[in-house]
């Protein structure tokens, strides 16, 4: 059922596809509507949201029942859902996640790789500013990006919802979830990249490159990360 009532367009209206529609169609459809729907493109929070609980409700596996689908958007049910809390994780041996990252921007200027093994202990030996490497901790429940905004950091992003790359990270050791990701192809999640906009650590200690939307493979997945260059503009 969708949760929106008899008076909005279906959710296949909603993404501009048939009720037929394959699973390439749809996820094709969906990826357009949510970059012409995004705030920083013209559209508005609503229908970003909107879009993404259509999505949500034709790809879900009881689509007939989308008691949850409006509460997951943000429209109705007591609490918008919180994306990067895993109640499952709620008890562990320690209290905070400890974070070491790297600007994966630097890595051309020092002739360095994803693929080196000692990246980390090249870019401390570096003694690269803030901005391109360092350390920071991450609280229970708090995802990624919201630690590192936190501290000051300004890491790129755009949704906030799962539904762009922006936000990307490669995880180079320790785990970090993945609750809510519209984006990723499995090969991409394979290669150990995951959204730092939702993704809580669920290790005591954790290395990650950031910034990697600029690999070729997250080109098409990206939206105008419109926050992140206002707080870059004089860099």
């Amino acid at each position: 059922m969708w949760p929106f009532g008899d008076g909005m367009d279906s959710p296949f209206d909603v993404l501009g596809v048939d009720e037929d529609a394959s699973e390439g169609e749809i996820e094709r459809a969906y990826r357009e509507r949510v970059k012409e729907a995004h705030p920083d493109q013209g559209g508005s929070a609503a229908e970003f949201q909107l879009v993404r609980a259509a999505y949500e409700n034709v790809t879900s596996e009881d689509a007939d029942d989308g008691s949850d689908i409006a509460t997951e958007a943000g429209f109705g049910g007591d609490e918008p859902r919180e994306y990067g809390v895993d109640p499952d994780r709620d008890f562990r041996p320690w209290e905070e996640s400890h974070v070491e990252y790297v600007n994966y921007a630097v890595l051309d200027d020092y002739g360095w790789s994803l693929d080196d093994d000692d990246l980390f202990e090249r870019a401390a030996a570096a003694d690269l500013d803030p901005v391109n490497h360092g350390e920071f901790d991450v609280a229970p429940g708090e995802s990624l990006l919201e630690a590192a905004e936190d501290r000051g950091f300004a890491w790129p992003y755009a949704c906030r919802g799962g539904a762009c790359a922006n936000c990307a990270v490669v995880v180079v050791e320790g785990d970090l979830s993945q609750p809510t990701d519209h984006i990723l192809s499995p090969e991409l999640v394979a290669r150990d990249i995951r959204l730092s906009c939702n993704g809580v650590p669920t290790t005591e200690d954790l290395r990650v490159v950031y910034n990697v939307k600029h690999l070729p493979e997250l080109e098409d997945l990206r939206l105008p990360p419109y926050p992140f260059e206002l707080a870059h503009a004089d860099d």
